[in-house]
């Protein structure tokens, strides 16, 4: 279980830099739970930077439980950076289903071909590189360099965020990634940083489920939008349908999709610009290059 009070934050403070002693105590708390409680994940084991890589843009804005069925079903599909670049788009979104947020999967293709065109196939492994590829922001950057290079970077997500404002900043408001960022530094472990990391984000879903939720103290929290009747979903039934009947006109769409015409009239506009469609005489249809607009 995990300690209500693991360091109390008169100890540790955004004022006050920890002490080499109340790093160490909470380095050995964030491992000694790993050691005891650590999720097993099949992109734990292994080394493979192309593996590493599908399940960190999976997890983005998805629970580890939606992702553990679809990144097998997707590795055995594309088991390589090669075969998903020149994977027919069909194929990858109808893999891709039920994951939600379909412009990771276009993303995901768009970078795996510049990866093939431009790097030999092989995935970089300088943040700095990885931040130029389509769909990779700082933290995938630095999870990927981490995870698959044993690299000693900075980075940030939602689960490591929690863990150090319910550690360090228990009695603060309005707390930035900044500050959260320097502890980040003063506490990482540059020798094994793959599972420093892997150690603090599975402290941080404990936390989920035990307290309340930390990041309501960040500066940068934001409440999720409805899903029901977003563009978001409308944009889901879309492809949803295509993917099954392949080829309609605007007013089928509609019919199948259920939602006001006039949203789906502009979800398609957009969709067909991003590159998720393509429009011939009045119908519509998943697009056969996959490549982004």
């Amino acid at each position: 279980m995990i300690s209500k009070t693991p360091l109390r934050s008169r100890q540790v403070t955004s004022k006050k830099i920890p002490t080499a002693k109340n790093i160490r105590a909470f380095q050995k708390m964030i491992l000694d739970h790993y050691r005891v409680q650590g999720r097993d994940l099949p992109w734990r084991r292994t080394r493979n930077p192309f593996r590493i890589l599908v399940s960190e843009i999976m997890l983005q804005q998805t629970q580890v439980e939606r992702v553990l069925d679809k990144y097998k079903q997707f590795l055995g599909e594309f088991p390589n950076l090669t075969a998903l670049a020149n994977a027919p788009l069909h194929t990858l979104l109808s893999i891709w289903q039920g994951m939600g947020y379909n412009r990771r999967a276009l993303a995901l293709k768009s970078l795996a071909q510049k990866v093939v065109s431009e790097h030999a196939g092989k995935l970089p492994s300088d943040p700095d590189v990885l931040l130029t590829l389509p769909g990779i922001g700082p933290y995938t950057a630095g999870a990927v360099a981490a995870f698959a290079f044993n690299k000693p970077v900075l980075f940030i997500d939602t689960n490591i965020r929690r863990v150090f404002i319910h550690v360090f900043f228990q009695d603060q408001e309005n707390i930035t990634d900044t500050q959260i960022l320097l502890l980040v530094e003063r506490t990482l472990d540059a020798r094994d940083p793959r599972t420093w990391y892997n150690a603090l984000m599975d402290y941080g879903a404990t936390l989920k489920q035990t307290q309340k939720n930390p990041n309501r103290k960040s500066a940068h929290y934001q409440r999720q939008s409805p899903f029901e009747n977003s563009n978001r979903q409308v944009r889901g039934r879309i492809l949803k349908t295509l993917i099954a009947l392949s080829s309609l006109t605007v007013a089928e769409i509609v019919n199948k999709v259920g939602a006001d015409a006039e949203q789906v009239e502009n979800n398609l506009v957009q969709m067909q610009e991003e590159g998720f469609i393509k429009k011939k005489g009045r119908t519509f249809a998943i697009a056969q290059d996959g490549q982004l607009a």
